[in-house]
């Protein structure tokens, strides 16, 4: 029995509303067994699900990346019932779905023809408009595969690095691949020089997150200069600014990196301020039809 307010009480199972405690998997299936799946995460605010369309064309694409034959629109279609069985139709809170391959004899090759797992559910989950906390992260390797631009259901490296930065009493870590810093371990991260905000290219060693994206866009739309390169380790310590993007996360400033101070107290560098305000004003709107490049 799942603890009562800790889960949702119900989910959706392959097409079916049911009880949480009634949600069963097979040991055989491909994602408890090899984590051969994908997951996506949005959250609803009062005005609609924040970039649903675009969460929805990233699970598709992440999808096809793994080959798994599944339509997205399917599962977009059945959202609304899902809210409405758990009571959050016009609720803030947080939809994570989750595909697997399927069920099928445990080979490491593609199995043919069996139908996909698909669950998805929701729980009460509210954003504040701004996300004013000042982040601590600690630097870790980066000893994840290279291929983190898939949004897998398999997070071993990035859930081993973040417990290290709970250990440590941070908020998050920022993995570092070759000497240079790639994101955070749930997280992208961004830069500020000289008033040019710096982040790591969208390629196969870092997810492209949809707020990571919207930044990016805000970028473009507010005339701040914006140059997709990494930034290595050692110039970490000549930013002048860092923050963190996230679809939790939103745009937090990042006060400490290791033993590197970026601001003391309560203090904000003013692009991250800028964009901040730029993301809560588009929470204001339906955005849930936009696409995104």
């Amino acid at each position: 029995m799942l603890p009562k307010g800790t889960f949702p009480e119900k989910v959706y199972l392959n097409g079916k509303i049911v009880s949480s405690n009634d949600a069963k998997i097979s040991v055989f299936d491909r994602g408890f067994l090899f984590g051969d799946g994908i997951y996506e995460v949005m959250v609803q605010m009062e005005n609609g699900i924040f970039y649903k369309k675009a969460h929805l064309d990233r699970l598709q694409e992440n999808l096809g990346k793994i080959g798994i034959s599944y339509d997205v629109n399917t599962l977009e279609s059945d959202i609304p019932e899902l809210l409405k069985a758990t009571r959050l139709e016009q609720e803030s809170c947080l939809i994570y779905m989750q595909v697997t391959r399927g069920v099928a004899p445990r080979k490491h090759a593609y199995p043919k023809g069996i139908p996909p797992t698909v669950m998805m559910y929701a729980l009460p989950y509210t954003l504040p408009y701004i996300n004013n906390k000042n982040m601590k992260a600690i630097v870790a390797p980066d000893f994840r595969w290279h291929r983190c631009d898939i949004k897998s259901i398999s997070l071993l490296g990035n859930i081993m690095t973040n417990e290290a930065a709970m250990q440590d009493n941070a908020d998050e870590a920022i993995l570092v691949r070759n000497g240079e810093i790639t994101e955070g371990s749930h997280t992208n991260i961004f830069f500020v020089k000289d008033g040019t905000v710096i982040t790591h290219p969208a390629n196969e060693h870092i997810l492209d997150g949809i707020t990571r994206k919207i930044v990016v866009q805000l970028c473009k739309e507010m005339d701040i200069p914006l140059v997709e390169t990494p930034v290595s380790l050692k110039e970490m310590h000549t930013m002048d600014e860092a923050f963190f993007t996230g679809t939790t996360t939103q745009i937090a400033a990042i006060a400490q990196i290791g033993d590197h101070i970026y601001y003391h107290n309560d203090n904000m560098g003013p692009i991250t301020v800028k964009l901040q305000a730029a993301l809560g004003q588009l929470k204001s709107l339906d955005t849930s039809e936009i696409t995104l490049p």
